[in-house]
């Protein structure tokens, strides 16, 4: 077999460069983190359950500071990760805690509107 240089590359529908994804990325992941701590709290004040028994024992434990301490460890894992991957790849590292927070920050709205 041989190959021709024939190459797949995948790209993005846009032009984007992977430092300008990345930043993107680290912005949602603050956005996000803030999103995902205040809506906890609000839904936890109206009496909804924390679902992830992680984030739950933290809370029960050391409330507030105990939530922040499991968002600066995952992102701490990320930061310590991030160098391993090439440079092209390491929005993967912001995109992976900003996507689920996003999602959780969806969920916990949802969670609270439904209790009016």
């Amino acid at each position: 077999m041989s190959s021709d240089a024939a190459h797949l590359h995948h790209q993005l529908p846009v032009d984007v460069s992977p430092a300008a994804l990345e930043r993107f990325f680290w912005v949602l992941v603050g956005l996000s983190l803030v999103g995902d701590v205040v809506t906890t709290f609000v839904g936890l004040h109206l009496g909804l359950a924390e679902s992830n028994p992680v984030a739950r024992s933290a809370i029960d434990g050391y409330g507030l500071l105990g939530m922040l301490a499991l968002k600066a460890l995952a992102i701490g894992i990320g930061l310590v990760c991030r160098p391993m991957l090439p440079k092209a790849y390491r929005a993967i590292v912001p995109a992976g805690l900003a996507i689920p927070w996003t999602a959780a920050v969806c969920i916990n709205l949802y969670m609270i509107s439904t209790t009016f």
